[in-house]
Order: structure tokens, then C-alpha cells, then sequence
């Protein structure tokens, strides 16, 4: 045979490989009784480790935004002389 097919391009010996039709295989097999339950525990293991810096992140910027706002303000009292 002039080329090779894609599937023996090398000849490797003393391997053998199993697979499993997918005809054979259900596509979404347990996603309600084991997806969805694990994603909760998943969400529940890392919750803790990402909502506080989110939390601290909002309180500072809302902090700051009012700081500016009221930084932003003229005061009255250096205008009580003018005329």
C-alpha cells in the first residue's frame, strides 16, 4: 500500500486498548442525581473563599465613591465673608 491510513500510521505492539461504543454510552447520564448535587457542594466548598474579597472590594469603592462625592462638595464655611 502506497499511504497509510490515519489510523496505523506507527505500529506500536503489545498495547491494547479498550473503548466502549457510543452507542454504548448514555449521553448525560446522571446529571440530576449527581450533576446538580455536586455543583451545590462545589459552590458550597468555595463560596467562602471568594465572596469575602468581593465583599471587602464593594465596601471600600462604595466608601471611596461617597468619600469623593462629599470631598467634591465646596465647603460654605470659607465663603461666609465674601461680598
Amino acid at each position: 500500500a502506497m499511504g497509510k491510513h490515519f489510523g496505523n500510521l506507527a505500529r506500536v505492539r503489545h498495547v491494547i486498548t479498550y473503548s466502549l461504543s457510543p452507542f454504548e454510552q448514555r449521553a448525560v447520564p446522571n446529571v440530576l442525581s449527581h450533576g446538580v448535587p455536586n455543583v451545590m457542594r462545589r459552590f458550597r466548598s468555595q463560596v467562602l473563599k471568594v465572596v469575602p474579597p468581593f465583599v471587602v472590594g464593594y465596601l471600600i469603592y462604595s466608601w471611596g465613591t461617597q468619600e469623593f462625592e462629599r470631598l467634591k462638595r465646596k465647603n460654605p464655611a470659607d465663603y461666609e465673608h465674601d461680598q
